[in-house]
């Protein structure tokens, strides 16, 4: 999956291969004149906004040098106020859009348009509905165990603060102490909704105050803020891991007390509902958070259904692999829950074992970007690495993340894999997860959008995860059918428990926040329908319950991908080119379903004449 950071950060491509005016290129050529201009000059200033108000946004995308170089020394904005300034530019978006005579616009300037008003509109009225969990994303609590700055901010400074010289360092400082008073923001915040009967789950509370020990277990001088300042300051003087220390010390570590004393506090307070029915409008706020992650007006129910459907029919091609294989016995579960137990798909759970573990994947994703060409008109040309997730907040954390480049090529892409047990990944069920975040998938998707040019930046940010997601999801089924498992049938299952997992997901999710289910309810059918470890189990379905809708994206996105690519089959016949249809829908940008749907049906009519 995309992180948060990357989610705002990300970059969507533009259709150029080797300098030629492609029939995509020519269906999007803007045509509108003034009014198109008038436009892209509202995304422009719009973004520009977004960088001043997000310094961490700055450092993301390797901005935070120059004119910009301030942005290096400071955080986002935790308060109310923050907050609010985030939600008053969608306000000014939202008001300057309509000012634009749509009737005047056409190719991109429209597709430019379409992509954002409605939206917009949708999370203008949502600010005005909900008195809570409007951040970049409907999320119910600030501070849950994938939440909250006390996970993200070290996450960020040791990954993304790149570190040359003294003044690098000071900022780095700088943050450090930003990130207490960030810790208070968000603890103002949470103290506010407890007020209000906005309290997290009490399996959340628990969960976060666990993540909190394991944090501040280690003495101030081996936190990993501080070794990770050593580290990078070995060969600039300058007493740096010291002062960062005593940053922590006396200032991180009281402030992350004082967080989890609040939760500490609330905590008897909290019941053991997990969906957000028991909210304030928690039915009206589930139904904005479809709407958020799917782009469509797709009701609980026929989310709840597709992802039923999908169930059954994913299940039944496993099971035809397994008895080719010559396993029978048992439920598509329990035969899946037995192979990820065979001693010859598991790492050894030792340093060594991760170590081999991450040198298998980067052969197998060099051997998939080697066959890119094989599918896409453009290739990326950003690197990226994979990396393990920090072990300081491995246990709450998803099995895996991408993180985008450095616009200025002084960061590779990374996607990080969860080895908190290696037992949670057998060999089988890897391919298919850097597919997903690497190449095809998010790395591919990103870096290219990265490196190109001719739409608004503001166009190139991934608003939409039904669109990013949907693609990484998409991803793996392309792996599949450009033959990665021709020979590989156990491979191919790991493939197939994927999807059944994010199909899985849109059960999962609509039962706990539609349905009403309870967490062990949630626990209890992905033990039944997937097999895959009860721990990874539990950790996903209490992501859900603090990220309501968010994970059916993933599916309604697949589902979407493949239905607009065989609509475009079917019409063009001997006519379609892959290639031309994924170059096509990546250059166009991230948008909602019907957009892209409509950019395809031009691309599709143009080749057709």
């Amino acid at each position: 999956m995309l992180d948060r950071r990357t989610l705002l950060a990300a970059l969507a491509a533009t259709s150029a291969i080797a300098g030629a005016r492609s029939p995509a290129r020519a269906m999007l050529a803007d045509t509108s004149g003034g009014e198109g201009a008038k436009l892209t000059a509202i995304y422009e200033r719009i973004y520009d906004m977004l960088v001043d108000q997000d310094p961490e946004f700055a450092t993301a995308l390797g901005l935070d040098k120059g004119d910009n170089a301030a942005a290096k020394s400071k955080l986002a904005d935790r308060s109310p106020a923050g907050i609010k300034r985030g939600h008053d530019l969608y306000r000014t978006g939202l008001a300057e859009l309509k000012k634009i005579d749509v009737s005047k616009l056409s190719g991109m300037d429209l597709v430019n348009y379409e992509t954002f008003r409605g939206p917009w509109e949708d999370y203008v009225k949502a600010y005005d509905t909900f008195s809570y969990g409007l951040h970049s994303w409907p999320e119910p609590h600030p501070v849950t165990q994938l939440s909250g700055s006390y996970r993200s901010v070290p996450d960020f400074l040791i990954n993304q603060h790149s570190i040359a010289n003294a003044a690098d360092a000071e900022a780095y400082l700088a943050r450090c102490n930003d990130f207490a008073a960030q810790l208070d923001n968000e603890t103002g915040r949470i103290k506010a909704d407890h007020a209000a009967g906005i309290i997290p789950p009490d399996f959340v509370i628990d969960r976060t105050l666990g993540q909190f020990d394991r944090i501040w277990a280690p003495a101030p001088a081996a936190n990993g803020l501080a070794t990770n300042l050593a580290a990078k300051t070995k060969d600039i003087p300058g007493d740096w891991a010291a002062r960062c220390a005593a940053i922590v010390k006396d200032r991180i570590y009281p402030a992350m007390r004082r967080q989890a004393d609040e939760l500490k506090a609330v905590r008897p307070r909290a019941t053991h509902d997990a969906g957000v029915w028991r909210l304030p409008k928690g039915d009206e706020y589930y139904a904005y958070a479809l709407r958020f992650a799917t782009t469509t007006g797709m009701s609980a129910e026929e989310v709840h259904k597709l992802g039923l459907d999908r169930v059954a029919e994913l299940s039944a091609r496993a099971d035809a692999i397994f008895k080719a294989q010559g396993m029978t016995k048992g439920t598509v579960a329990e035969r899946m829950r037995a192979l990820g137990k065979d001693p010859r798909f598991l790492y050894p759970n030792t340093d060594a074992g991760k170590e081999k573990l991450i040198a298998e994947l980067n052969s197998q994703m060099q051997a998939i970007q080697a066959r890119l060409p094989e599918a896409f008109g453009r290739l990326p040309k950003a690197k990226v690495e994979i990396r393990r997730v920090p072990a300081d907040i491995e246990d709450g954390a998803t099995g895996g993340y991408y993180q985008i480049p450095a616009l200025d090529g002084s960061r590779p892409g990374a996607y990080y894999i969860n080895l908190r047990d290696t037992a949670e990944n057998p060999s089988w069920t890897l391919p298919t997860l850097t597919y997903h975040e690497a190449s095809p998938g998010h790395h591919h998707q990103i870096a290219l959008a990265q490196e190109a040019t001719g739409i608004p930046r503001l166009r190139r940010l991934p608003a939409y995860s039904v669109y990013t997601e949907g693609w990484g999801l998409y991803a793996e089924q392309l792996a599949d059918e450009m033959g990665v498992y021709e020979n590989d049938p156990w491979g191919r299952l790991g493939y197939l428990q994927s999807y059944m997992f994010r199909a899985a997901r849109l059960v999962a999710d609509t039962g706990l926040h539609h349905y009403k289910w309870t967490r062990e309810k949630a626990i209890q059918y992905y033990n039944d329908a997937l097999g895959t470890p009860e721990p990874s189990n539990i950790t996903e379905i209490e992501r859900y319950c603090v990220w309501p809708g968010q994970a059916t994206s993933y599916m309604v996105g697949q589902t979407s991908w493949v239905r607009i690519r065989e609509k475009a089959k079917a019409t063009l016949g001997d006519k379609f080119d892959l290639r031309g249809f994924h170059d096509t829908a990546l250059s166009a940008g991230a948008m909602p379903i019907s957009v892209l749907d409509s950019v395809i049906a031009r691309w599709t009519d143009a080749q057709k004449a």
